[in-house]
């Protein structure tokens, strides 16, 4: 599903982000990604969203090498990424049905189905019922909550979570774990950024352990 083939990324100046990272991800495989601040994980997030390009090295997605994705091709890659993030990202002056429907109004989804979709994607996240209310109307977990509705209402085969808990006490954090081992038994390749270590003890995934931009754990060899 996702291969590293000896990525290395070098910022313009000098600064090298990554250097040498191999490592495979299948469909249906969870990792959790962690390191220091400035270790690299938001870099490597970045690669598999196109946000980045390698500098030496191939990003390799189905096969598919995507850092040479031309422009146009990178909205219908991504279509098949969800992605959540540590403050939600969400629109404020929405609902939460608009939110979650977001990505399939941008892709042009018919409206029928996007209503079944959404409502679909509320209730695997516990959130039935939900799709009138506005967003600071929640708490900081349902608010994650709605963040991984949105992320994975479109049905993507990979899931991306950049510090999904960093906001939330340990027993919300924890359910919220259990909705991504959830995702990942339905064949979803799910990778945490996360700094959280009481959180990787207790969910039974391979750990990549980044340090100054290498991989010293859970890689290719590791």
């Amino acid at each position: 599903m996702i291969r590293f083939d000896t990525v290395s990324k070098r910022y313009v100046g000098g600064s090298e982000a990554l250097s040498g990272v191999d490592f495979a991800l299948a469909g249906g495989e969870m990792a959790f990604l962690t390191g220091h601040s400035g270790a690299g994980k938001s870099t490597l997030l970045k690669l598999l969203m196109v946000m980045e390009r390698p500098s030496i090295g191939a990003v390799l997605v189905n096969g598919h090498n995507v850092g040479r994705l031309a422009a146009r091709q990178i909205p219908y890659y991504r279509r098949q990424l969800g992605v959540v993030f540590q403050d939600h990202q969400l629109l404020t002056d929405r609902s939460v049905f608009d939110n979650v429907a977001l990505p399939l109004q941008v892709s042009g989804e018919r409206t029928s189905e996007v209503a079944k979709r959404v409502r679909a994607a509320l209730a695997a996240v516990g959130l039935a019922g939900y799709e009138s209310k506005r967003p600071l109307s929640l708490s900081g977990g349902e608010q994650q909550r709605v963040g991984i509705a949105r992320a994975v209402v479109h049905k993507p085969r990979i899931l991306l979570a950049d510090e999904p808990t960093g906001n939330l006490d340990p027993e919300l954090s924890a359910e919220i774990m259990a909705l991504f081992k959830r995702f990942q038994e339905s064949g979803v390749a799910v990778l945490v950024a996360t700094h959280d270590v009481e959180l990787i003890r207790q969910v039974n995934c391979r750990v990549l352990h980044l340090d100054h931009g290498r991989l010293l754990e859970g890689g290719i060899d590791g």
